[in-house]
């Protein structure tokens, strides 16, 4: 019988956790743009019917899901862009371009998502 203990899981790297916070970022934002972006994205891909009419039910919640983006995306964005000399351990290692990168098109798509209900109203 092998009583040794099991190897205890290492914490995520910060660049896993930036990229989780990405992805936390871009879907608080999406569930935001429930009340204008959502319906319009539904009805360019076919999906129809009255039950949309539903979606404005989390308008109240709005504020709460776009705190929660840029919280996210402000958490992603230190961990991701800021120096690796700053923590100094091994185990801060700079991050790769390639991350880098989809932080910055999370954050030109979270920008556009939240500033659509501030522009939309000029193409109506």
């Amino acid at each position: 019988m092998n009583l040794q203990a099991a190897p205890a899981k290492a914490a995520p790297s910060r660049e896993h956790l930036g990229l989780r916070l990405m992805g936390l970022a871009v879907v608080s934002t999406l569930l935001a743009s429930t009340c204008c972006v959502l319906p319009l994205v539904l009805v360019l891909l076919g999906v129809t019917g009255a039950w949309m009419a539903n979606l404005v039910a989390l308008k109240p919640v709005t504020p709460l899901f776009i705190a929660l983006a840029l919280g996210a995306m402000g958490w992603a964005g230190y961990l991701v862009l800021r120096p690796a000399g700053e923590c100094g351990t091994d185990a801060c290692a700079t991050t790769r371009p390639a991350t880098r990168r989809i932080f910055i098109a999370c954050a030109v798509f979270v920008a556009l998502l939240l500033g659509f209900p501030l522009i939309a109203p000029l193409f109506y």
